[in-house]
């Protein structure tokens, strides 16, 4: 019987990890190893979706009015600015809480773009998603909506596109009317949407004395929810001394009942009397500024008080992020 001749491979040409496609998980891996994706190139790239960015918006302007947008105020907008200034045929960027059937951004019809923030995200980094979404933004023809999507592991953050040095200032809407410039001509699926959220929102005010706090509405009794800068750890046993000494509250009737973790940042929380509204709870909230600021610089170990008031207020935590 005749030899069988030795077989030889042709040699696959070598791709950068750049280069290398994505595809399914139990697909052979592009890069021509032999391995399946998911135990090649697809092992960097899922861990790349999945690792949790402790504070995604670090580094932006006002962090602190992100996360509140993102996770505790319901209609609200702010005007965004690109490093290098807009592209041409984009007259403006508009960050938007919510959009109209949950639309992660929109290329309305005169250029203009809407970037939703509180919708979900594919991967651990919000910042990089939200990136991704407002680049196909820009790109996408006026009057089209932007579905979501994977964004690229490598690919750009906000904290990459937007100017550090631009003004970042919530305008908190009453409702979702921002959302088309004429409600009468809206499409029904627009109209039943602008409906719905309307109807849902509660009302919230931004203070104006201090920054990021927020007062809201319901039924039962009224709140502000103040998103704080500060390391946790020093938050808190600032916070339990203030407790501790009776000084915690902002008024009459009302009292510090806890905090939310929400994106690396802690936001305190006070319940108010239903009477109370944004403007009674303006003064009490700058004196409390002060009295926390003294906190603050405070380094002397707790007290047997402070810290039975710390492990009170650390039992009384809620991750929203």
């Amino acid at each position: 019987m005749a030899k069988k001749r030795p077989q030889t491979k042709a040699k696959r040409p070598q791709l950068s990890d750049g280069e290398i496609p994505v595809v399914g998980a139990r697909e052979p891996c592009p890069c021509g190893s032999g391995r399946r994706y998911k135990a090649c190139h697809g092992r960097a790239a899922a861990q790349a979706v999945t690792e949790l960015v402790h504070r995604p918006f670090e580094g932006l302007p006002s962090e602190c009015d992100w996360v509140a947008l993102r996770e505790l105020v319901p209609a609200a907008t702010v005007e965004l600015t690109l490093k290098g200034g807009l592209p041409e045929g984009v007259p403006s960027i508009t960050l938007a809480t919510v959009l109209p059937m949950a639309w992660p951004a929109l290329r309305r019809e005169d250029g203009s773009v809407l970037l939703g923030l509180q919708n979900d995200t594919a991967s651990g980094d919000i910042s990089r998603d939200l990136a991704d979404t407002l680049q196909q933004a820009l790109a996408a023809k006026p009057g089209t909506p932007i579905q979501g999507r994977r964004a690229p592991a490598d690919g750009p953050r906000l904290q990459d596109l937007l100017d550090p040095e631009g003004a970042f200032e919530p305008v908190v809407h009453s409702g979702f009317e921002f959302w088309v410039p004429d409600a009468e001509n809206a499409t029904p699926e627009v109209a039943a949407s602008l409906e719905r959220a309307n109807a849902a929102a509660i009302p919230t005010v931004k203070l104006t004395g201090v920054d990021s706090a927020y007062w809201c509405e319901t039924p039962e009794k009224n709140h502000l929810r103040w998103v704080m800068p500060h390391a946790e750890e020093q938050l808190l046993d600032a916070l339990a001394r203030l407790h501790a000494a009776g000084k915690s509250n902002l008024g009459e009737g009302t009292r510090l009942v806890g905090s939310f973790r929400a994106h690396g940042l802690t936001v305190p929380v006070w319940d108010l009397p239903s009477g109370v509204g944004a403007e009674e709870v303006e003064k009490p909230a700058a004196e409390f500024a002060e009295r926390l600021a003294t906190a603050l610089a405070t380094d002397v170990p707790l007290t047997a008080d402070e810290r039975r008031a710390r492990g009170g207020l650390t039992n009384r935590q809620v991750t929203l992020s």
